[in-house]
């Protein structure tokens, strides 16, 4: 897994130019309205857009969120794609959508060099919870694994759809421990109703779905994906310490213009990011949200994304995932 830590072997984290980017010679006027598109139902995603940009009013005036939900995410990646190139119109979501879907789905209206990746914002750890239809005794993710052998009718694992790369984790699992896991996809946070209620006995999702409930004693949290434990669960282990390490896996939420959107523009935004994540309001709120503040920036992005490109392709071929249309 490609981690910031390598990614930014080169650089001091600061923005970095865009190739063949030209140095820009006077400030770009501050939009009038920008927009910010995400792709999921309110959540995660445009909790943090409106953090982010809250503190970006240098680069508009105003700057509205706008959930497109549907189609896996694909509404609003193609409304993004189709947008004017005038810097007005952007798109926060997964590196998923980008590098993830393309191995995933037969066809697709965009390819990933119909968009310019501006700057990730933050990362985030998955977590593997278990709920009442598991017995109390089950503590670990060997003892889940070996009850789900045991009661091969009810290993059941919820996500928030089909093609995410938490679908993926999850079917990794599956795979890696040797028995049959079943996906039950929702939409938004729809698994941790079920997952409570004993419907499903698992679930994989961000960290803030199901922090509280976990917190609660309602949920047992078994592992986390991120390559340290957390902060808010000291006590559970990552994947690799559960010995798991195929799993380990972050989660980057990152901006992205239409592809022929001028190099001034692009510059200026990624700036107004830059100086949006080193604020203390944007920190504390991410860190709320089990988010850390994570700005890896234009040519580094454009690797991260290449990586990660690589890594799902060869993690959607080992489940025997069969592409959709």
């Amino acid at each position: 897994m490609l981690t910031r830590r390598s990614v930014l072997t080169s650089t001091t984290g600061v923005a970095l130019s865009v190739a063949g980017l030209v140095p820009p010679v006077a400030a770009q006027l501050r939009l009038k309205t920008a927009h910010v598109l995400t792709g999921y139902t309110p959540g995660l995603p445009d909790a943090v857009a409106r953090l982010v940009a809250g503190r970006m009013k240098d680069y508009a005036e105003s700057i509205v969120i706008e959930t497109r939900p549907g189609a896996s995410g694909r509404i609003a990646i193609e409304a993004v794609k189709s947008a004017e190139a005038d810097g007005s119109v952007m798109l926060l979501a997964p590196l998923g959508f980008i590098a993830l879907f393309p191995h995933i789905y037969k066809t697709l209206a965009y390819v990933p060099e119909d968009f310019t990746p501006v700057s990730t914002v933050g990362s985030f750890a998955t977590l593997l919870a278990i709920g009442p239809k598991v017995p109390q005794d089950v503590g670990s993710i060997a003892d889940f694994v070996a009850w789900c052998r045991a009661n091969p009718t009810q290993a059941t694992y919820g996500t928030p759809g089909v093609g995410t790369t938490l679908h993926f984790i999850g079917a990794m699992l599956g795979r890696t421990a040797g028995f049959d896991y079943v996906h039950v996809p929702y939409q938004g946070r729809g698994a941790v109703q079920d997952l409570l209620k004993g419907e499903i006995a698992s679930a994989v999702m961000p960290v803030d779905s199901l922090l509280g409930q976990v917190q609660a004693g309602q949920l047992r949290a078994l592992a986390t994906t991120g390559p340290n434990r957390l902060g808010t669960l000291p006590d559970v282990p990552t994947v690799a310490q559960a010995g798991y390490p195929a799993l380990q896996d972050l989660t980057w939420f990152g901006i992205f213009l239409p592809a022929k959107t001028p190099p001034a523009i692009v510059e200026q935004l990624n700036s107004a990011i830059q100086a949006s994540l080193r604020t203390e309001e944007v920190r504390s709120g991410m860190a709320k949200l089990s988010v850390d503040v994570d700005a890896i920036a234009m040519n580094d992005f454009a690797r991260l994304l290449a990586s990660e490109s690589v890594r799902w392709k060869g993690i959607v071929q080992a489940t025997g995932f069969t592409p959709t249309g």
